[in-house]
């Protein structure tokens, strides 16, 4: 269903659908492309950006999905699904916890062998990410200061209400 504010015709799929965030998303889908890149020149196969920050705290102790998952900032489910993933890579292993639901995750010789080079490879993506910016002629942290002082001021949530009333208005 159309309203008279939709505009005509309306897209039929996202890359069609006006986003402010787009061209950041895609900027950063070339970064983790390109940290893939460096993984595979490096030699290391079958590995996912995405797993290392679990390879570098497993790095430190065993742990707990749940507790893995707390340390990463992510979802016990989004977890679950990585140490999945990390398992098949022979990167993880894990066995039954302190209780039958929990399962403890740990380091196979190969993934304490990556997590030497995920350490290095963490600063070396921040010193390359901050050289873009520079490059650029941005300050990331200065942005996203200045978006979070925003936010402070009216919130998200109150914006989008408040755009979503002059659109029905």
């Amino acid at each position: 269903m159309t309203t008279s504010n939709d505009p005509e015709p309306r897209p039929k799929r996202v890359s069609e659908l006006p986003s402010t965030m787009r061209p950041l998303k895609t900027v950063r889908q070339r970064m983790d492309d390109g940290i893939a890149e460096a993984y595979e020149r490096m030699g290391i196969e079958g590995v996912r950006p995405r797993f290392s920050m679990a390879v570098m705290f497993l790095d430190d102790r065993d742990m707990s999905i749940r507790d893995l998952a707390e340390r990463c900032g992510v979802t016990h489910s989004a977890m679950s699904q990585s140490v999945s993933a990390m398992r098949k890579a022979g990167l993880v292993e894990s066995e039954p916890g302190a209780d039958a639901r929990s399962r403890v995750i740990s380091l196979t010789a190969r993934g304490k062998e990556v997590a030497a080079v995920f350490w290095r490879e963490w600063y070396a993506t921040e010193a390359a990410v901050r050289e873009v910016a520079t490059e650029a002629g941005v300050d990331l942290d200065e942005i996203a200061a200045g978006m979070d002082a925003a936010l402070d001021r009216e919130s998200f949530a109150d914006r989008v209400l408040r755009h979503l009333g002059a659109i029905d208005g």
